[in-house]
């Protein structure tokens, strides 16, 4: 070029990308720490642990006792839903030595600030391989992220005590995997792209985390199942990796599957068999949506959003390329191939790309949610739709906006694109902050007729601590001060159930002769993580709905039930089962003697025996086999709630009047 260095315009060339690269980069770093932040403080902000969170704790305080993973002593009763939650706080309990309540919440915020950063970064590998060459500046902002941590469930159930900051962490650690197997660097050599692929080990590792899927939450299974597919079938594997990959991805679930049925007689935790998880309650479901989708204008945001995301696909192109790299073979397709088969193989070519990855996690969200809605949501506002929620958002958890340079200033689709993707973005940010203020049940602590409540506002209410966090902060709930103290006022033993007063509990005596030490004590409440976790581990404690009771859980479904609490067995069945005095005047009066004569006789019902056997009898060879046998059988047993027909039902004869 005449009369100009050419060395001089390379130079300022190359200082332009170097300065674009690195604001790129510090907007990006910038953007995650905000967000990170964001999700940690409004965590914080509204910490607590629920009562259901306090059940995850009894059965760790077992554990560590050395009396196994059981809710009460004896009974082999998994009351928890997330296995790997309960041996997580298990683990950090023993190597902390801290008080369980505070490992909980510690692991909550470190579990959820984590979700949020590894799904920023998952998006960022995926805009930058997409948008790669790109003229201008390209800004990835966060987007998604701060929709998620804008609703006010997702920040009362990053903490609770509960399995939430777990399945969003590990929802997010599988979407930044299978983007990093599908997306090569995009600083790779352009001739060959896929030669950054990653290899068998970290193919391995993804599958090793898949294959943790359903030990997290059951329904996770599907998620796990469909991302193993993606790997197992993608071409280029050698049939020796694909079978490390089975085994590496099942050694866990597998065995503890196997374990389960023989230790516990059932193929899934109690909880499933509780709340019926199989079932069907389609319009409770489609009230549980809108009343997490209704209160914060959900769909804004995803409008938003979807227009950003439509605009980046329009402005950019992605090259296919075949993926390489180290521990894959190549398999041409001869041409004379048949046709069927060189569209399998297209197909299959097709899974490990960005796309594909897009389309699993959103699709994902999308069978999280219809089962959530299926099976008639929850009674915690927003709780059980959350991970749906959260897939749904990870494509966008960033969003690239691209600065035109000065040679594109000039084109005005350029601008223009440019200028809506911001004003979208600019939107999303804007609702972000007012939704964040939001109170989304404004009576939340009152359950109306949709059973659903705001929990954390429910308890903060009724136990008088803004921030109940400590098992003995809910002594000053209802009913609570009032058990410890008839449990010490009664050292025989009996059998403990609430009445309509807040300070009264009736007790039902065991008979005499009493054993030395007591005949032990009975809680039959619904609350179960409040009373377990103030009393000690001596005390048998049952609940009406059965998430640690097996005679509760097995009963049928109520129709009309409040949602996750639609079972309710009669206490005369406790007293029965406790062998506690059965005539008045010791049983309390709104109690029927025939009722409980009744309830004596169905419980030798054989079937009931067996069932109740497999959780409570010694652990034997001969039972463990037996269990893992029987396991499907048994969770699907049902018994009637009323004594009368339960008798009915096995064909026993009724006790004399």
């Amino acid at each position: 070029m005449d009369g100009v260095d050419d060395s001089a315009v390379g130079r300022s060339g190359t200082d332009l990308s170097t300065r674009s690269r690195r604001l790129s980069t510090g907007v990006f770093a910038g953007g995650v720490v905000v967000a990170a932040v964001l999700m940690f403080w409004g965590a914080w902000e509204r910490r607590w642990i629920a009562d259901d969170g306090l059940i995850v704790l009894r059965t760790v305080r077992n554990l560590l006792a050395g009396n196994g993973p059981v809710f009460n002593v004896g009974e082999r009763v998994e009351a928890n839903t997330s296995t790997l939650w309960t041996y997580l706080v298990t683990a950090a309990a023993w190597v902390t030595q801290i008080r369980l309540e505070y490992v909980v919440l510690g692991l909550a915020l470190i579990l959820s600030t984590g979700a949020v950063v590894l799904a920023a970064f998952g998006a960022a590998r995926l805009y930058r391989w997409r948008m790669r060459g790109a003229a201008g500046t390209v800004l990835l902002l966060p987007a998604g992220v701060l929709v998620y941590i804008a609703v006010p469930p997702a920040r009362d159930f990053a903490t609770s005590g509960l399995e939430s900051c777990l399945v969003i962490f590990w929802i997010a650690l599988l979407w930044l995997l299978l983007v990093r197997w599908a997306t090569p660097d995009p600083d790779a050599d352009a001739g060959d792209p896929g030669a950054s692929l990653p290899g068998t080990p970290y193919i391995l590792g993804t599958a090793f985390v898949a294959g943790l899927g359903p030990l997290v939450r059951p329904e996770l299974a599907v998620l796990a199942a469909i991302a193993l597919a993606m790997l197992f079938l993608a071409p280029g594997l050698t049939p020796r990796v694909r079978v490390a990959m089975v085994a590496v991805a099942g050694v866990v679930p597998v065995a503890y599957q196997i374990w389960r049925m023989g230790y516990y007689g059932l193929p899934y935790p109690n909880t499933a068999v509780s709340k019926d998880a199989g079932g069907a309650k389609w319009a409770q479901g489609l009230d549980y949506l809108a009343n997490l989708v209704g209160p914060y204008l959900l769909w804004l945001p995803g409008v938003f959003l979807a227009i950003v995301a439509g605009i980046v696909l329009y402005t950019s192109r992605v090259v296919p390329t075949m993926p390489t790299g180290p521990g894959t073979a190549r398999f041409p397709v001869p041409r004379d191939a048949a046709a069927a088969k060189a569209l399998l193989l297209r197909g299959r070519r097709a899974l490990r790309t960005p796309t594909a990855t897009v389309v699993f996690i959103v699709g994902s969200g999308l069978l999280l949610a219809v089962y959530s809605v299926r099976v008639g949501g929850d009674f915690m506002h927003g709780r059980v739709l959350l991970p749906a929620l959260f897939c749904l958002l990870l494509p966008v958890a960033v969003v690239p906006l691209r600065v035109p340079d000065r040679s594109e200033r000039q084109d005005r689709r350029t601008v223009a694109t440019a200028i809506a993707a911001g004003l979208m973005w600019s939107g999303t940010v804007v609702w972000a902050f007012f939704a964040a203020g939001t109170t989304g049940m404004p009576e939340g602590a009152v359950v109306g007729r949709s059973g659903i409540v705001d929990e954390r506002a429910f308890y903060a209410l009724n136990t008088g601590h803004e921030h109940p966090i400590l098992a003995q902060d809910y002594l000053d709930y209802p009913r609570m001060r009032a058990m410890v103290e008839a449990i010490e006022d009664t050292p025989n033993g009996g059998l403990l159930l609430p009445t309509g007063a807040f300070d009264v509990w009736d007790v039902v005596p065991p008979p005499e002769p009493i054993p030395e030490g007591g005949a032990g004590h009975t809680v039959f409440f619904l609350n179960l993580g409040m009373t377990s976790m103030n009393v000690g581990l001596d005390v048998r404690v049952i609940d009406q709905m059965g998430l640690a009771y097996p005679l509760a859980a097995h009963t049928e479904r109520l129709e009309d039930g409040r949602i996750g609490h639609d079972k309710a067995l009669f206490p005369d069945w406790a007293v029965a089962d406790s062998g506690m005095v059965d005539v008045h005047p010791w049983l309390p009066p709104y109690l029927d003697e025939e009722w409980v004569a009744e309830a004596h006789v169905a419980l030798t019902c054989p079937d009931t025996q067996e069932l109740l056997a497999s959780s409570s009898a010694p652990l034997t060879w001969p039972l463990f086999k037996r269990n893992l046998r029987n396991a499907f059988e048994y969770a699907g047993y049902r018994i009637d709630r009323v004594p009368e027909y339960e008798i009915q039902r096995c064909g026993l004869e009724l006790p004399p009047e």
